[in-house]
């Protein structure tokens, strides 16, 4: 994931209720599917989807570029980008091709499946919506510059609205049945990570540090929050609470009721790009000191630190009692979310900045080497 430009910092309180319907409120991934970046609209990376104690090496598919594009998956087929300007559908169980579709820039954000159709973002500005069971495609909206975050739906009595951010500086909402603009939201510089959706409001951070709270149906800004620093990384939202990391090797937990920041960790002086995921009781990022962290969700307090050989800007995923992430050291990791003790670990060889997808028993994962990798259970293939 890349980083943001220049900062132009700035406070501006909001004066807005945030409605109940924000807190209170838990989505976690469905055990057989990851149909979009961090598993739900929530984007809190959980899902009660098992995987493996040992998991083996199953297959790789290999595209034209490198695979910086996270993973996603539903009802058997994976869905990837890559940079070489494709969005590739395999099977999730043999790695087969389904389908490409070509784009005119590298497809770094990842996809989103919903509703028949998969949403994905290249860096030629365009939101692109594919049929998911043939990648034609249905419509393409162009925004003003490349998009590298995902997008997430929100839907309500048959109407389906997709969110999109921008390095235009901008969060675009969208009729997702036509792609026509039903509003946009301006910041003071680009929008990297992906809005996060609970209940009728979208939380998202962008570049100019600041933590944005909309309603979804008007595109009111609600609240306004500052983060201090730069945000590269998308919003984890559970409770109301928002979970996100800065360039001010800072991580936060903010409430969304009224703005204040209900915790900080800080340890080493690196930036947290990876995402979080959250659970009950813990929260879990990585960070740029190449370590992997996991803090208390009610007061931040460290847990356990584990160090690995690189970066982790890929997001980790918790799987039940597991978590799994991607690292600058080529490798794939598998932790115990209690104690942070590394289970298993696979060496891939080149850098992976995506994050993890498990669906249906599997871990996929993408690789700057240009390949997706799956690992689970060995399963013969039939002939």
């Amino acid at each position: 994931m890349n980083g943001c430009g220049f900062v132009h910092r700035m406070y501006e309180s909001g004066c807005f209720a945030i409605v109940l319907a924000l807190a209170g409120t838990v989505i976690d991934s469905a055990s057989g599917g990851w149909p979009m970046y961090r598993g739900n609209p929530a984007q809190t990376g959980f899902t009660t989807n098992h995987v493996p104690e040992r998991p083996v090496f199953l297959w790789t598919f290999k595209t034209g570029g490198a695979v910086r594009s996270s993973a996603v998956a539903q009802d058997g087929v994976v869905i990837v980008g890559s940079n070489d300007h494709s969005v590739y559908a395999l099977s999730v169980r043999h790695g087969e091709k389904r389908w490409t579709f070509r784009t005119e820039g590298e497809v770094e954000a990842p996809p989103t499946i919903h509703g028949g159709r998969v949403y994905v973002g290249s860096t030629d500005g365009n939101l692109y919506a594919l049929n998911f069971t043939d990648g034609t495609l249905v419509w393409a909206y162009e925004t003003g510059d490349r998009i590298l975050g995902a997008a997430n739906v929100w839907g309500d009595h048959g109407e389906i609205r997709v969110l999109i951010g921008s390095y235009d500086y901008a969060l675009h909402c969208l009729d997702g049945k036509t792609g026509i603009q039903l509003w946009q939201i301006e910041t003071e510089n680009y929008v990297n990570g992906s809005a996060a959706i609970v209940g009728s409001q979208a939380v998202f951070g962008a570049c100019d540090g600041l933590i944005r709270v909309v309603e979804i149906l008007t595109g009111e800004v609600m609240r306004k929050m500052d983060a201090g620093a730069y945000i590269a990384a998308s919003i984890a939202v559970r409770n109301g609470i928002a979970y996100v990391g800065n360039f001010d090797n800072r991580f936060e937990a903010v409430s969304l009721r009224d703005g204040t920041i209900k915790w900080t960790y800080e340890d080493l002086e690196f930036p947290y790009v990876s995402s979080a995921a959250v659970t009950s009781g813990r929260v879990v990022f990585g960070g740029r000191d190449k370590r992997i962290h996991a803090v208390e969700l009610e007061t931040g307090k460290p847990v356990w630190v584990t160090p690995v050989r690189g970066r982790v800007d890929s997001s980790p995923v918790i799987a039940n009692n597991r978590v799994i992430v991607g690292c600058d050291d080529g490798r794939i990791y598998m932790l115990d979310l209690d104690s942070g003790a590394i289970l298993w670990t696979y060496e891939i060889g080149d850098r992976i900045a995506g994050s993890p997808a498990v669906c249906d028993g599997k871990i996929l994962v993408g690789c700057e080497d240009g390949s997706i990798y799956a690992f689970g259970s060995f399963e013969p293939k039939l002939e």
